[in-house]
């Protein structure tokens, strides 16, 4: 059982940076594939941006260049720098884990971005 926490969404003007943290337990951090999805009001979830690989990430056509993924085996956390946000990057924002077949879920954290 891998157990994932959200932190460091909140309210942003347009033009500003966050970044979202996930910290993840009860697997072997490095054996896990990493990634982050989003839902705004009324549309389905979508991905952000994940790794393929150890190494390798794909970031979805509307935040790249913009937004980074990461992550840090010492400290079992994969990280979501967020640049130049835009009102439409408004959304609950989930960290994703796929482990031995089984997708698990954060509960998710408040991305806004609103002058």
């Amino acid at each position: 059982q891998v157990q994932l926490a959200e932190s460091g969404g909140g309210l942003v003007q347009p033009g500003g940076s966050l970044r979202l943290s996930c910290a993840a337990s009860g697997g072997i951090f490095s054996m896990l594939r990493m990634g982050w999805y989003r839902q705004a009001p009324g549309k389905q979830r979508e991905p952000v941006a994940r790794f393929t690989s150890n190494v390798s990430t794909n970031y979805a056509n509307s935040v790249k260049g913009r937004f980074t993924i990461s992550r840090d085996n010492a400290k079992n956390t994969v990280y979501l720098q967020m640049n130049s946000l835009k009102p439409e990057d408004t959304a609950v924002y989930y960290c994703n884990a796929d482990y031995y077949s089984t997708s698990y879920w954060g509960q998710g954290t408040q991305v806004t971005v609103s002058s």
